[in-house]
């Protein structure tokens, strides 16, 4: 019988879920975790593709092979420029006009390249897997991330059905101790491996351990990779058993480990030391710098009149700030404008934590009606927000409301802008009685 070594692909998705869930996606280690699975992604497609070529070639010559291979990958690569060129960014404007067009598109979009990438030979896997890189550089992926992400959670249980579904129960006797073996090395020996790049590259150990822990499972596309090779003789059928149990093991287990990651840091801490060099100068240089550059201060959600003028202005005094709206004609025409705006909901908690929210001292909400303002606030204070929060009112009930949710600062454009002139003339009319003296 033939074995196969089990890949050890981290899963992309899951671990995305629950750094979300922690409200980590945006920290050191996160940032680094995502990096570093978008790399291994890339490479897993890339062999997938190269799989199914090969599944496909029957006895052809290796040349002939490799040759078709790449032709299709060029002419994938050529197709999927001129889309992301030339059609998606028309397109993708035109439906975020509307909410459930955007997210139609989204699903539609996805499920497409993925039929079209299994009808020219390539994997569905593959396929999706392009339909997403394409719409992340489009400047509405993170609205279409925030529809899609209740849809995303609820397609995982059937990740899991299906992963359930796969193991042989007739085989997994005489696969057990495999399987315990492979589970500790991806458990265990993954996360040293990570921690100790990164200690090597400069990181302190807290960095490290905790990206270390994103990689101690094995994903979904480890099991079709080792379909793939059972399709073409390379690998016994009972090792897609094997995997499936080892990712049914360590998605568990390593679940748990991301969750309760800062309670295992303070036990383990003491013996991390090995991973850290005497001084982690890459996080000492990121700490001397201070706030990162181009990270604003301040948030304004609703670019209406008011909210446009007030992200101008604020820009125009050199103040890192950031605009959000999700009406994409005056996300375009302030972009046009050369000012820094965000396509997005600012109702959803999911896209809220797309947000530099952590480097925010003030947000600006400029929406009009109460009962949107309320939303808003209950997913900031779930996306973790700690700073201050001002509100523009039209009227002094909206404005009591606010008050009473605990907004830092209400906004009157009619009230403000009548004392404001109220002011200058009074000012005028008093320097004219006294001879000019202010």
């Amino acid at each position: 019988m033939r074995r196969s070594r089990c890949p050890t692909f981290s899963s992309t998705i899951i671990i995305v879920k629950l750094l979300s869930d922690k409200q980590e996606l945006d920290s050191l280690h996160g940032r680094i975790a995502v990096g570093f699975l978008i790399v291994q992604d890339l490479a897993v497609v890339l062999a997938m593709m190269t799989m199914s070529a090969l599944r496909g070639a029957g006895d052809a010559g290796w040349s002939e092979v490799s040759g078709s291979l790449l032709l299709r990958l060029g002419g994938a690569a050529v197709l999927l420029y001129l889309l992301m060129r030339y059609v998606l960014p028309d397109l993708v404007s035109r439906m975020a006009r509307s909410q459930e067009l955007l997210l139609i598109y989204a699903i539609a979009w996805g499920t497409g390249l993925a039929a079209l990438g299994d009808y020219v030979g390539f994997s569905k896997e593959a396929g999706a897997f392009v339909a997403g890189f394409s719409l992340a550089s489009t400047a509405y992926r993170e609205a279409m991330n925030a529809r899609l992400t209740g849809i995303r959670d609820f397609m995982l249980l059937f990740f899991f059905i299906d992963l359930g579904g796969k193991l042989d129960f007739s085989t997994l006797g005489n696969e057990l101790l495999p399987a315990l073996v492979l589970a500790l090395f991806v458990l265990i020996g993954n996360p040293l491996i990570v921690m100790a790049i990164m200690g090597y590259m400069g990181y302190r150990k807290r960095t490290g351990f905790l990206a270390g822990l994103t990689v101690a499972q094995i994903s979904e596309f480890s099991i079709v990779f080792v379909a793939m090779g059972i399709s073409l003789g390379h690998v016994g059928p009972q090792a897609l058993g094997l995997t499936t149990l080892v990712g049914l093991v360590t998605i568990m287990l390593s679940t748990y480990m991301i969750l309760f990651s800062q309670p295992l840091y303070e036990r383990l801490a003491p013996w991390l030391g090995l991973f850290e060099r005497k001084r982690p100068y890459r996080e000492l240089e990121v700490e001397a710098q201070g706030r990162p550059q181009g990270q604003p201060r301040i948030i304004i959600f609703g670019l209406g009149r008011y909210g446009s003028r007030l992200l101008q202005q604020l820009a125009a005094g050199r103040m890192p700030v950031l605009g959000v709206d999700f009406d994409p004609e005056a996300v375009r025409a302030l972009r046009r404008a050369r000012l820094p705006v965000r396509f997005g909901d600012g109702e959803a908690p999911s896209f809220l934590e797309s947000l530099p929210l952590q480097h925010a001292e003030w947000v600006v909400t400029s929406f009009p009606q109460w009962e949107s303002n309320r939303a808003f606030l209950h997913a900031l204070k779930h996306a973790g927000f700690t700073g201050k929060i001002a509100g523009v009112v039209r009227d002094d009930q909206h404005g009591k409301a606010l008050d009473a949710a605990g907004v830092a600062r209400v906004l009157n454009p009619f009230t403000d802008a009548a004392d404001y002139a109220a002011r200058s003339l009074l000012e005028e009319l008093g320097g004219e009685r006294t001879g000019g003296l202010q």
